[in-house]
């Protein structure tokens, strides 16, 4: 079994070179902006960041956005976001250790279901997901971009 904790608030450096490491998206920058956003994330109710450490170096993350919703019986909704194993450790478990850690913690704030959305065309990253439990095609996904400013 893989060390999967709730990242604290000494972990951004080493969440932001994880990041960093990443094909999926920069993180944000400058490094006082990213300091204030974690702050922020930290400190929302319903938003928990799950990290894998290996020998004191993060290695998998993943955030759980849990929110309130009349519809459903009154049970919350889900949302994935931001999964990311480090390149040189993927399939050895870390990333379905972070997924599943988030999974039950969402299955106990009585989440009726865990929506997540993938951009990424690799079908081995449809393949871990639904190893760890996600069924694709029971929703659409739509996007709105924010028009760039003139």
């Amino acid at each position: 079994m893989h060390d999967v904790r709730i990242a604290r608030q000494a972990d951004l450096d080493a969440l932001l070179k994880l990041f960093a490491a990443s094909e999926v998206s920069r993180a944000a920058e400058p490094a006082d902006r990213a300091a204030q956003i974690w702050s922020q994330i930290l400190s929302r109710d319903g938003v928990s960041v799950f990290v894998a450490d290996r020998a004191g170096e993060l290695i998998a993350t993943c955030m759980l956005i849990t929110i309130p919703n009349l519809l459903r019986g009154g049970r919350q909704h889900g949302f994935l976001e931001n999964v990311l194993v480090r390149s040189d450790v993927r399939g050895q478990g870390y990333g379905r250790a972070v997924v599943g850690a988030a999974l039950a913690a969402a299955w106990t704030a009585d989440c009726f279901h865990v929506l997540l959305q993938s951009g990424r065309a690799d079908p081995r990253v449809h393949r871990f997901y639904a190893r760890c439990g996600f069924e694709p095609g029971l929703r659409t996904a739509y996007v709105a971009r924010r028009r760039p400013v003139a």
